[in-house]
């Protein structure tokens, strides 16, 4: 089925479009059938990560020279769509991906990225970033897991939760302080192999949605990493963080309007096929309107997150838009998905509808990346 928005959209090339029908195929092949199985496992096996690395899906953006496909964030992007618009849960490619080997590829030392960055674009080493404390969420000079250097070590203390790729990741940036009289310019940022002594996973996290999702507890304890591990300067974490985790924002944003696109696109079909009263569903003046409202707002959401991802393409996106970007499309998507879930009635309660799963899956989208909250705060420092 075509979406029901119909405007023609300009930002990719055909390079970008040929990706996206790979990504297409993988989704259908190797993922769909294996979705229900991670539901229950709480997390996605180690084989698709492989799978996806050997179809050049994993780290589209990174230098060849590290063994990425040497594209830009269009590739991304498009992987982020396709995952949205699958229905597919749970997958931690954009985060590996998109999120944290960018932390390594623009930081790391060249020792850094030869050692680690060939095997995260195999899917052979999984990435997480260690940001989120049972106090310290979108708060992040709150922290307070510590690095401390004792020679040519550093001795991390410390427990992170809500952490994605937890329970699969083989290297985790952790985000510390290492001088902690001095606040947020005393954080940094150390890259934590996960067979190291003192590193403890806790308890996978029992989420009320994204069930295949490893999101995971993370604790430190007397762990010794070697200094060389340290990720940029010392004490210019918080400053790194800031400047990455626009990206991060923006590529919630990217899937957010998918998910609103798709699952509009879904409901029309729905409504067409559903009987009430003797007549479609969709053949009542209610819905016909309501889907109109929503195709209205999708397509804003649209044409907002396209404007900005052609920006981003010429990296010219800010911090701002960004924030923009997150909190308009995924306020508007939970709203949407409110709306188009009660066009289905009762079914739109089963878990076995995409609608529902979409529902559960991307309340989490106005919290992860820095909340709604924060970023009406952002916003508003440029008022």
């Amino acid at each position: 089925m075509e979406s029901v928005l119909t405007f023609p959209r300009t930002v990719y090339r055909e390079d970008h479009e040929m990706l996206r029908e790979t990504v297409r195929r993988f989704l259908e092949r190797e993922c769909k059938p294996r979705q229900a199985q991670w539901d229950r496992d709480g997390k996605v096996d180690r084989e698709t990560w492989l799978k996806a690395g050997r179809e050049g899906l994993l780290c589209t953006a990174m230098d060849p020279k590290w063994g990425g496909a040497g594209g830009d964030f269009g590739h991304a992007a498009v992987i982020v769509e396709e995952i949205a618009r699958s229905g597919v849960s749970g997958l931690g490619f954009g985060l590996h991906s998109d999120v944290v080997a960018p932390y390594i590829e623009r930081l790391g030392t060249e020792e850094q990225k030869a050692r680690w960055l060939p095997q995260c674009a195999t899917g052979e080493v999984i990435l997480a970033i260690a940001m989120s404390e049972p106090g310290a969420g979108s708060d992040l000079k709150a922290i307070r897991t510590t690095a401390r250097r004792e020679g040519d070590e550093y001795v991390i203390n410390g427990a992170k939760t809500f952490i994605s790729n937890g329970l699969n990741c083989d290297l985790v940036v952790v985000v510390a302080k290492t001088d902690p009289e001095l606040g947020a310019k005393g954080v940094s940022l150390l890259l934590v192999e996960t067979d190291r002594p003192g590193f403890r996973r806790g308890r996978k996290l029992e989420k009320m949605g994204q069930e295949a999702a490893d999101t995971a507890e993370l604790f430190f304890e007397d762990l010794r990493v070697p200094a060389s591990n340290l990720l940029g300067e010392e004490n210019k974490g918080f400053a790194y963080l800031m400047q990455e985790l626009a990206q991060e924002r923006f590529i919630i944003a990217v899937g957010a309007a998918t998910k609103m696109e798709a699952m509009l696109d879904e409901t029309v079909r729905y409504t067409k096929e559903r009987v009430v009263f003797g007549k479609p569903l969709f053949d009542f003046q209610n819905t016909r309107f309501k889907l109109a409202e929503i195709k209205a707002r999708t397509t804003a959401v649209r044409m907002m997150v396209d404007q900005y991802l052609a920006e981003h393409l010429r990296r010219k996106l800010t911090v701002d838009e960004a924030a923009i970007a997150k909190l308009y499309s995924t306020e508007e998507l939970s709203r949407a998905l409110d709306e188009l879930l009660q066009l289905h009635g009762g079914y739109g309660y089963m878990m076995e509808y995409p609608i529902t799963r979409a529902f559960v899956d991307s309340r989490v989208y106005r919290i992860y990346g820095g909340t709604t909250e924060v970023m009406k705060e952002l916003i508003s420092r440029k008022l």
